[in-house]
């Protein structure tokens, strides 16, 4: 299976359109048409990818395909994972159902675009794969009518490190995609999963989230408040990405959690934090310090420990401008700055 470069990264596929493909391949087989291997599909885009096969089986009135999903060069921690789709004959009139079988979640919390009860299989791979029923029922004079059931062997334990656990989907991955592509360190699907969080938050009717630049600053901003797991945005460097949303979105209360370096950049107004996209200018620093010797500083820890008092003020200058940038939404903001021992440096709002 091959994908195009993007740049000079390899794309690879979404879940999304493994599951899509192995459903494919398994239906032929359940109605007739043999093993499809490998297995092309038309993704919503218009690509049309071929797939091989790691396995496939037939028993009566079943059949079974299994796709590696390959990740290209995303570091996604479904790479290499099995995507096993089962695909039965359904009750007459029931039209195409989902299911989750091992290693595929199940949403529990509302908020997210599967409601509560279903298998965590989003809207536009179900949309995809139930496309491909409509195709060969067509082609074949069947009913259409087939029940889908995914299963991702290891899928519980790969779904700890993804926003499952703390969207309330159990047991657990989730199928996704909606170009069926995955793009090379996607900042746009790490984006979307902290609109994901917010949407769930907002259903649960959560008053307080928070929104931290990495681990250390999340368990310190967590236990300061005792903010349940899906309260926990995973802001990571998408600092605009959380607080656009939260504009149109709003929750009453926010808190920013950080260390001085990422948070130094918020005060000055960057909205994306990573060193390669925004760096800390010193010479405003040194102004917001009201001390023309932290211009001089190597980094925001060196500029510190020149202006004790600089903490309080980057926290107090981060947390106006993400209030300027929730455009007069009643969402309370507070900041919290953390070192990388965890210890809180300052603190700035309600």
């Amino acid at each position: 299976m091959t994908a195009r470069p993007h740049s000079s990264l390899r794309r690879g596929w979404t879940t999304g359109a493994c599951a899509t493909a192995a459903t494919r391949a398994a239906l032929a087989d359940l109605w007739g048409h043999g093993v499809l291997d490998p297995v092309s599909i038309t993704l919503p885009g218009g690509e049309m990818p071929s797939f091989p096969l790691v396995r496939s089986a037939r028993g009566p009135g079943w059949a079974l395909a299994a796709i590696e999903k390959d990740a290209g060069d995303d570091p996604d921690v479904t790479h290499g994972a099995i995507i096993e789709v089962e695909v039965r004959n359904g009750a007459p009139g029931a039209g195409v159902r989902f299911h989750a079988g091992d290693g595929v979640g199940t949403v529990t919390r509302p908020g997210l675009p599967i409601p509560p009860g279903e298998a965590a299989i989003n809207p536009v791979p179900r949309k995809m794969m139930a496309a491909e029923v409509a195709a060969l029922a067509l082609h074949t004079g069947r009913s259409g009518d087939i029940d889908i059931t995914i299963s991702v062997p290891g899928g519980a334990a790969l779904a700890e490190k993804t926003w499952n656990p703390r969207l309330g989907i159990v047991g657990g991955i989730s199928i996704l995609g909606t170009t069926g592509i995955v793009r090379p360190f996607s900042c746009a699907a790490w984006i979307a999963s902290i609109h994901r969080g917010v949407d769930v938050a907002r259903a649960d009717r959560l008053a307080h989230v928070a929104g931290c630049t990495g681990n250390m600053s999340e368990r310190a901003v967590q236990a300061l408040y005792g903010l349940p797991d899906h309260a926990m945005l995973d802001m990571g460097d998408f600092a605009g990405g959380l607080i656009k949303y939260l504009a149109r979105h709003p929750v009453p209360r926010l808190t920013i959690g950080g260390g001085p370096g990422k948070l130094a950049k918020l005060a000055q107004g960057a909205m994306d934090l990573h060193s390669a996209r925004s760096q800390v200018d010193f010479d405003a620093l040194a102004d917001l310090a009201r001390n023309p010797l932290v211009q001089d500083a190597n980094t925001v820890l060196e500029a510190i420990e020149i202006d004790k008092d600089l903490p309080e003020r980057i926290a107090e200058a981060a947390r106006q401008s993400v209030h300027q940038r929730l455009l007069g939404e009643p969402v309370a903001v507070d900041v919290v700055l953390v070192d990388r021992q965890g210890h809180i440096l300052a603190r700035s709002g309600p």
